[in-house]
């Protein structure tokens, strides 16, 4: 196998973890859940430092990583949720804002062209706040005394607040992006890279 490969099997590795983390959230796990994420959010971290440091970052990766964050933190939210440990109207928001940046991705590579771009930095920010905010949650239910539940809920108000601000942010980004392409079509100027 090839190094190179490694970047993306790490991706496909942290989605198929979405499957017993979901289980033994479920289950009531929350030792087991607690080393999946860690090892989930251990993967995270390393894809990218191996496809900058290995010089493989490919186009695949680029769409894998996203989308393996996306999975394990959704489901991850929908578990805590259906077993009483996150408040439905968060889980709500942060998948609202997924289907938002999904949906708002769609509709401009349809309507103006391919989107090229990267994670916003209010996008990198709201994942680590949702991962830690799931850490906690789940740490608590592991062991209550460890973890007061006023951390848990400074983490939950953050979370909040960043997935809607890294939601508005991803609007703004694409209607500023429209709006240039549709300058440019009007004027037949050519658009900077």
């Amino acid at each position: 196998m090839s190094l190179s490969l490694l970047p993306n099997l790490l991706c496909v590795l942290r989605m198929v973890l979405a499957v017993p983390l979901v289980w033994t959230l479920i289950e009531g796990h929350f030792a087991w859940t607690l080393l999946i994420f860690l090892v989930a959010a251990a993967t995270d971290g390393l894809d990218g430092f191996l496809a900058k440091r290995l010089h493989c970052e490919t186009e695949l990766g680029k769409l894998l990583d996203p989308i393996a964050d996306k999975l394990l933190l959704v489901s991850a939210f929908v578990a805590l949720t259906i077993i009483g440990l996150v408040p439905l109207w968060l889980t709500a928001t942060a998948v609202a804002r997924d289907l938002i940046i999904g949906g708002g991705a769609a509709v401009y590579r349809r309507l103006f062209g391919p989107l090229q771009g990267r994670p916003t930095w209010p996008s990198k920010i709201n994942t680590v706040f949702q991962l830690s905010y799931g850490l906690a949650v789940v740490a608590a239910a592991a062991a209550p005394a460890l973890v007061p539940q006023a951390i848990v809920i400074a983490l939950g108000a953050t979370t909040f607040v960043t997935t809607v601000v890294s939601g508005a942010d991803y609007v703004s980004l694409y209607a500023r992006k429209a709006a240039a392409v549709s300058r440019s079509r009007a004027t037949g100027a050519e658009l900077p890279k």
